[in-house]
């Protein structure tokens, strides 16, 4: 999965793993994973080296449960791909998440986000046209989650461009 396809460029959408709440006065940008979400993304983990799934590039928002997710799932890959924390990816709307991807490297094969809802359920639910898990992805995208589209290309994304071509969640794989 981790090639390109003939429709163009694979975008893998990995939504955080559960945080933990533990403490109120804990900034955003600063909550940890929670020990279920710890397991979740060792799940996830495991689950993209089973499917052989190795984006070339990783692009992670700053926020700890992202890292922290991040390094969790970077457990699967023999050789770490490119990792970059890119600030534009924390709290980000639709729209800025559109022209962030649109901005890539047209030679990029694949790129995985990790980031937060509710923009990579925005952005999931908008770009996918078919693929079978739809009604699925449509109805929750939760922490954890891992949704696989077929684009046709970096700068071509819009209202229902993209295949989904898989939707995994942390249940999925217990």
């Amino acid at each position: 999965m981790d090639v390109m396809n003939k429709a163009g460029r694979l975008l893998y959408l990995l939504r955080h793993a559960k945080s933990d709440w533990g403490e109120p006065a804990t900034p955003d940008i600063d909550r940890p994973l929670a020990p279920r979400g710890r397991k979740a993304a060792r799940s996830m983990g495991r689950h993209l080296k089973k499917s052989s799934i190795r984006p070339e590039l990783i692009l992670c928002s700053p926020a700890r449960r992202t890292r922290q997710t991040l390094d969790l799932i970077g457990r699967a890959f023999e050789i770490m791909p490119t990792v970059r924390l890119e600030p534009w990816l924390y709290a980000a709307s639709l729209n800025s998440l559109m022209v962030n991807i649109g901005e890539l490297a047209p030679e990029t094969a694949s790129v995985m986000l990790i980031g937060h809802n509710p923009g990579l359920e925005e952005l999931a639910a908008t770009l996918a046209g078919t693929g079978a898990d739809l009604d699925r992805l449509r109805d929750k995208f939760p922490t954890g989650a891992l949704a696989t589209l077929s684009v046709p290309s970096w700068r071509d994304l819009g209202q229902g461009s993209a295949e989904l071509v898989s939707f995994v969640v942390p249940r999925d794989l217990s």
